[in-house]
């Protein structure tokens, strides 16, 4: 949950906790890492101090989000301790202002003893602009900005070579009843390169917003995220109107201009670029993943026992690190490679079959996985940089790494 205090040009983020009955532990512990990583970690203190999930998340992003796509689009924020009469009272004051759907799936997270304090990038808070209107937009980044060609995805899962995760999630959506119009939007075009194409996404975006595109004037919501699943004429008129105080045009094109914008500034500014090559360094997809989870941590893959002979030999490449490189923290390249990636691509279990584990026991799964690969891979950089050195000459992984950035000590 977002909270504007547009009086101090900030924003809060608040932990939300599901309103389904299921039960919610608290999030206060000694400490909020297992010993693996409190041993991986053992020489930044600020980690092995931290007593909550807040705290390691907040350093997530400044040790590695913020060096792989730049400060200059990420804002790390700043940890807040709040009381649970605080959260009580910001749920008894905002329930009124939140979507019916969203008030019956989640509330405030009670058991929190902190929020996150963002800069509130609606509205300019530097610089002299005196009585000028402030004009911002947020886009809602694809989770996944291509179609994925690892050879690790099985048959049954082919699907996803063709149509992308968010059709998909679209057509889920659809198919619970969450949404009655598909959007129009297809995220592969934000990723295009062309202006035409990006324009067109941008379009798709404003025909059919959902919830992945909206629009502020001084830190005040216009457009999106009402609840309207596509832009009637009543909405469009409305948003036209707003803007004619501040983009000059002929009458029912402050908008059209407006969109031109967004995707002008879009392609110019190479973040789009950025993350697509973040995104990309996964060639082995979730499928993949899931073997060499089980192969680091030491146990018996449950998923091979399934699998025919043929399918077998798929998956060896991602079994074949021997016990003692395990141990030394020399890690498949494979499995680096789709560490990497998952940082600009948040997982949600959504799209796609793998069998026999359920997608709920997976991501809990692989989401410790992640955790633990990239601790080694960050602990130590003479062993990141022998990592990223080999990432760029393999051969059998697509990669171009077209930025620099460091990464604790390793720069690629």
């Amino acid at each position: 949950m977002v909270l504007g205090l547009m009086q101090i040009g900030k924003m809060m983020r608040i932990r939300k906790a599901p309103r389904n009955g299921v039960k919610v532990t608290s999030m206060r512990s000694p400490s909020s890492l297992i010993a693996h990583e409190r041993f991986l970690w053992k020489d930044v203190h600020e980690l092995i101090s931290s007593s909550d999930n807040e705290t390691v998340g907040q350093l997530f992003v400044h040790y590695v989000k913020n060096p792989l796509l730049g400060s200059k689009y990420v804002d790390v924020g700043m940890l807040n301790g709040v009381s649970k009469k605080f959260l009580e009272s910001v749920e008894k004051n905002v329930i009124c202002q939140r979507p019916a759907w969203r008030v019956d799936d989640a509330q405030v997270d009670m058991h929190r003893d902190s929020v996150l304090l963002m800069s509130d990038h609606s509205l300019f808070t530097h610089g002299n602009i005196g009585s000028n209107p402030c004009i911002s937009v947020e886009v809602k980044y694809p989770k996944c900005g291509f179609l994925p060609l690892s050879r690790f995805i099985s048959e049954g899962a082919a699907i996803k070579r063709r149509i992308t995760r968010f059709q998909m999630h679209q057509a889920l959506k659809s198919h619970r009843g969450e949404i009655s119009l598909l959007s129009e939007y297809n995220p592969l075009d934000l990723f295009f390169g062309s202006m035409e194409i990006i324009h067109k996404a941008i379009k798709g975006l404003f025909t059919t917003p959902q919830n992945n595109f909206r629009v502020f004037k001084n830190g005040s919501l216009i457009f999106g995220g009402g609840g309207a699943e596509d832009t009637n004429c009543c909405i469009a008129k409305a948003f036209e109107d707003e803007l004619k105080s501040v983009i000059q045009a002929d009458d029912g094109h402050c908008t059209e201009n407006l969109l031109t914008l967004v995707a002008e500034a879009m392609r110019q500014s190479g973040v789009l670029d950025r993350l697509l090559e973040v995104q990309k360094l996964d060639n082995v997809d979730i499928e993949g993943a899931i073997h060499a989870y089980y192969d680091i941590t030491h146990q018996h893959c449950p998923i091979c026992r399934e699998l025919g002979e043929e399918e077998l030999k798929r998956y060896s490449s991602l079994h074949s690190t021997s016990l003692d490189e395990r141990k030394r923290g020399i890690l498949n390249l494979n499995t680096i490679a789709y560490i990497l990636s998952q940082l600009s691509k948040p997982l949600t279990p959504r799209c796609g079959v793998i069998a026999p584990l359920a997608w709920e026991r997976l991501y809990k799964i692989l989401g410790d996985f992640l955790k633990l690969m990239l601790l080694i891979a960050l602990t130590s950089p003479t062993i990141a940089t022998m990592i990223l050195d080999l990432l760029r000459t393999i051969e059998v992984m697509p990669l171009q790494i077209a930025f620099t950035c460091t990464l604790n000590g390793a720069v690629f």
